[in-house]
């Protein structure tokens, strides 16, 4: 057999885009590939490590493997002698030995890398509820090419909500319909286009982007405001993928409309498919995610541990894993059991914007439209109506802005709770967050109701 490198970094790169850089390093770059031109054999660290690429990540390196060779070719995976590997390689498998007995024997758990992280991001693997279900559903019929309607697709989110892992997951899917996929963030794909303009490569660049493309995946587009040169292309890019019946998806922080200095035709072409919003998980769907993340590193979660975070993690699922690794780390490293004292250590280092600290109880958006109500003078009756006055209006919008700071509602919640529906309350949230800093009167109003609030949800003895 053979062990040519660069066959096994061209099944790297093929993973690349559909896989954290993490996963690829801590699990994928770690095995030695032998190849006999017909048939591959993947030498895994140790006996541990091997179990988590044929669960997690078989399935795509033999789709690579096709990919990069041109046929079918059947994959083994084996352990390679320790006493043969070098110290540098052997050290990962060594580390995640010591992980998966520490697992397996219910003690102290080895702190893994990225807790949580390391689930290949793909439908399968997404999990969905109420806040997700849209954007999930929508970006796998694009991915499936199901629904001309949803295309371009625009997921829109907070960070950590999952726009991400729906993206990576979309490439794989469609990676596997032997579409030709380019996956890319607005900067990079600013970066390249600057580059080929100073290069004189702008006919190998619109090939890449326009000819050799069936879906384009765009990230972060938000980092386009105020680029007028790259908005332009880009716009003349999407037009033509489109005309040819390609398939895009775009993310962003915000709604298209909504970012600052792009040009209009650019945010109206990115609305004219589906725009899909994710809101934070709810507190279903925060448990759903942390059982499956503790399950994933092979962690044993007591269940007033998990009840204590569902309840007070009210931020994105990136909080919730961000919070389950400290967790883990901590176990690790005091050589002890995960247990409430732990939980609540964890809870404190991740800060009280997102969390809920002990003691402290959820309002209701009832409870808060009410106060908000009482204190402008109106009712919520008058604030759930159509009206449009300012005196109704504005207790509106900083009802809706306060449920979204101190309830566990998400915004159809909201928006059901005031008559309305959840792009307009992320509308008026956006609003609020923008008169805040403009307006002194708005933010002593605003001080003066989240004291309120504060005052209501710690019980005092």
């Amino acid at each position: 057999m053979t062990r040519p490198p660069e066959f096994w970094d061209g099944i790297l790169r093929r993973l690349s885009p559909a896989l954290p850089a993490h996963e690829v390093d801590a699990w994928l770059r770690p095995l030695q590939a032998d190849w006999d031109g017909r048939d591959v054999r993947l030498l895994c660290p140790n006996p541990f490590h091997r179990e988590r690429v044929r669960t997690r990540y078989l399935a795509a390196v033999r789709e690579a493997v096709a990919a990069e060779s041109g046929a079918t070719a059947s994959v083994r995976l084996d352990v390679r002698d320790a006493a043969a590997a070098p110290a540098a390689a052997r050290e990962p498998g060594r580390c995640n030995a010591i992980a998966g007995r520490a697992a397996a024997s219910g003690s102290a758990p080895a702190p893994p890398a990225r807790m949580g992280r390391a689930v290949q991001q793909s439908f399968d693997t997404f999990l969905v509820g109420p806040p997700n279900a849209l954007a999930r559903e929508a970006a796998f019929a694009l991915a499936e090419a199901r629904q001309r309607e949803v295309n371009p697709l625009y997921l829109a989110g907070d960070g950590g909500q999952g726009k991400t892992h729906l993206a990576r997951a979309v490439a794989l899917a469609a990676r596997r319909h032997q579409a030709r996929v380019v996956y890319t963030s607005a900067e990079g794909f600013t970066s390249e286009f600057l580059g080929s303009l100073r290069s004189a490569s702008i006919p190998r660049f619109k090939r890449r982007y326009r000819e050799d493309c069936d879906v384009l995946v765009l990230e972060d587009v938000d980092f386009l405001r105020g680029k007028e040169s790259t908005q332009l292309e880009l716009f003349h890019t999407v037009a033509h993928l489109l005309d040819a019946g390609a398939r895009v998806v775009f993310t962003g922080a915000r709604l298209p409309r909504q970012i600052p200095d792009l040009d209009r035709r650019l945010g109206d072409q990115m609305a004219s498919g589906l725009v899909a919003e994710l809101a934070p998980p709810d507190a279903e769907l925060r448990g759903r995610i942390l059982r499956a993340r503790a399950a994933a590193g092979g962690i044993r979660l007591p269940v007033d541990c998990l009840e204590r975070l569902v309840e007070a993690v009210r931020g994105s699922v990136r909080d919730l894993e961000s919070v389950l690794g400290q967790i883990v780390a901590s176990a690790a490293l005091l050589k002890q059991p995960v247990d409430l004292a732990l939980t609540e250590t964890a809870l404190r280092k991740l800060g009280s914007d997102v969390c809920t600290p002990l003691g402290v109880r959820r309002v209701s958006p009832r409870e808060v439209i009410e106060m908000v109500a009482a204190f402008f003078g109106t009712t919520p009756e008058a604030m759930a109506s159509r009206s449009r006055r300012r005196d109704v209006l504005l207790p509106r919008q900083l009802a809706m802005y306060l449920c979204r700071r101190f309830t566990d509602a998400n915004l159809s919640e909201i928006g059901r709770a005031l008559g309305r529906d959840h792009p307009a309350v992320a509308n008026a949230v956006s609003a609020v967050e923008r008169l805040i800093l403009e307006r002194a009167p708005l933010r002593y109003q605003v001080e003066a109701l989240s004291d309120r609030l504060e005052h209501l949800r710690t019980p005092r003895g």
